[in-house]
């Protein structure tokens, strides 16, 4: 069958996501660094016209679709109502019908499967074998005469039941659509397509089954798993956040952030990075995009030779900017504000996320005092003296890519250094290389941590890889020898690891936090 059209309804509010849906539609959630959508969306020959429904952060996931597959035809179907009273998935299923009088495949955006998806040349639905759980339909299978029934949730007593996927093909659509419309008044507009699809089976239209590997993605727990699963051995390394997600897709690299002046200004400094950073080639409000570079990041390449390497690159990288063009009385301002304000405002956004409070603890053996009575003894004055650069601001081994021959390219540079985006602080971008030296992406994601809180007690371990050691050695090698001051280095170190506390999951934020706090502690108590 070569006419066909694909439906993929993604109005919905994904609520069981949790903050994984707060920022972003849940088709956009990642698994191996692609949005789910894309997975569904790369199951189908590129001629198929694929027909997607629009409600929740509609733009957002418009200007992702648009931007990654511009090679496909994609029909986008708005849905007003598409949350609250007398919403719900037949309706907006419903809403798409006018665009679907033909035989067409019905694909959830949180349903990735292992398996090619077949054509819609006869009725069919897709189940998996499950264990017997509350939170999916089942189906009824009669090995003569095909789905006997959809049930709902929790029909099913046995052990293994075969559970409804919610993939479906619909050969029969005219049956489908008179089916959901008669069922308007009874349930179909909040049971979805399910509805029509029983209905098919009491007219005694033969509908088959099919059964696929599944990973579901609709709620945490299994979203998890899918990841886990479903993970590229050589995959980049990215540790998640709420505001903002990087995909590789289709041979682009896409940046989402939440905040349309960190897209704006991200692209503004192409101009002055030119030649460092890749080409930003498309731009939304949300996101941009550049085509995907060959190569390796440097965790995954990293040795003694390629590191000073990369501090020999890194040098011809730092330009100074100097007065007038830069007013440098105000440039101190803006590094202590940026070290000072942003690490007490970040602390508090740790405390209150977390429900956490200041206070005496004991950290691996040492007793540490409260944070604030640790910041108050920092040399503020010494911090904000820095160093005005061409600068990264995010220079950790998974943003520096090496390729084939040797050539270094720096990814996901910061948008600006306290507003200013000519110039920002040498020692930042030092600091930022040190903390990506001790704390290794590829280790975290694999979960080689720990970190235990009972009371004012608290223990924390976790594994580096020798090589990052042996570079951190050389890297401070380099400082000496450069005449910089080691000591700043590491001070804003720790303070980096409080920042960036609040802004990942938990546990791994508990590490980031106690990390920081006793570096903290031992550089004020280093009289070195």
């Amino acid at each position: 069958m070569s006419m066909y059209k694909v439906l993929i309804p993604s109005a919905g509010l994904g609520t069981r996501l949790g903050e994984f849906s707060k920022n972003l539609n849940k088709a956009l959630v990642s698994i191996d660094n692609k949005p789910v959508i894309s997975h569904v969306i790369e199951k189908f020959p590129k001629h198929i016209e694929i027909v997607i429904a629009l409600g929740h952060k509609a733009d957002v996931l418009k200007d992702y679709l648009e931007m990654a597959h511009s090679d496909r035809k994609l029909t986008f179907v708005p849905i007003q109502n598409y949350c609250g009273a007398g919403s719900g998935l037949g309706l907006t299923i419903l809403e798409c019908k006018k665009y679907l009088q033909c035989p067409f495949v019905f694909c959830p955006n949180d349903t990735v499967i292992l398996e090619e998806i077949p054509e819609p040349s006869d009725n069919w639905v897709g189940f998996a074998e499950t264990k017997q759980e509350d939170k999916y339909r089942t189906l009824k299978l009669d090995p003569f005469s095909g789905v006997r029934e959809i049930s709902e949730k929790g029909a099913e007593l046995s052990e293994v039941v075969n559970s409804y996927i919610g993939l479906a093909g619909v050969k029969d659509y005219k049956q489908f659509w008179n089916s959901m419309e008669e069922g308007r008044k009874y349930g179909s507009i909040k049971i979805g397509e399910s509805y029509g699809l029983n209905e098919m089976i009491t007219r005694d239209l033969l509908v088959a089954s099919r059964k696929f590997t599944w990973f579901d993605t609709g709620n945490l727990e299994s979203l998890q798993y899918a990841k886990k699963q479903l993970a590229s051995p050589n995959a980049p390394e990215i540790l998640e956040k709420q505001d903002e997600a990087i995909w590789f897709v289709n041979g682009r690299v896409i940046k989402y952030n939440k905040d349309p002046n960190f897209i704006l200004n991200r692209v503004a400094r192409t101009t002055d990075l030119k030649g460092f950073v890749p080409e930003i080639t498309a731009n939304t409000d949300n996101m941009y995009s550049y085509r995907m570079l060959t190569g390796q990041v440097m965790s995954k390449c990293t040795n003694q030779k390629v590191f000073k390497s990369l501090l020999n690159y890194l040098e011809s990288f730092w330009v100074p900017s100097q007065p007038p063009a830069l007013d440098l009385a105000q440039f101190h301002k803006t590094c202590r504000e940026f070290y000072e304000a942003k690490t007490r405002k970040r602390v508090a956004l740790y405390f209150d996320r977390f429900s956490e409070q200041d206070g005496v603890e004991e950290i691996n053996g040492v007793t540490i005092a409260p944070l604030e009575n640790l910041l108050s003894k920092v040399d503020w004055d010494m911090l904000q003296e820095g160093v005005p650069v061409r600068f990264h601001g995010d220079l950790h081994f998974e943003n520096i890519l090496v390729s084939e021959t040797g050539d270094f390219y720096l990814l996901d540079w910061r948008q600006d250094f306290g507003k200013n985006m000519q110039c920002g602080d040498l020692y930042y971008d030092l600091a930022k290389l040190l903390h990506g030296l001790i704390m290794s992406h590829e280790l975290v994601n694999k979960e080689m941590y720990s970190v235990d809180h009972v009371d004012n007690i608290v223990t924390f371990d976790f594994h580096r890889k020798n090589c990052l050691v042996q570079n951190e050695k050389d890297f401070f090698k380099f400082v000496e020898l450069s005449g910089y001051n080691p000591r700043k280095v590491r001070l804003l170190t720790a303070l980096i690891f409080l920042n960036i506390a609040p802004l990942h999951h938990y546990p791994y934020s508990k590490l980031l936090f106690y990390l920081g706090k006793s570096m903290l502690h031992e550089e004020i108590n280093n009289n070195d």
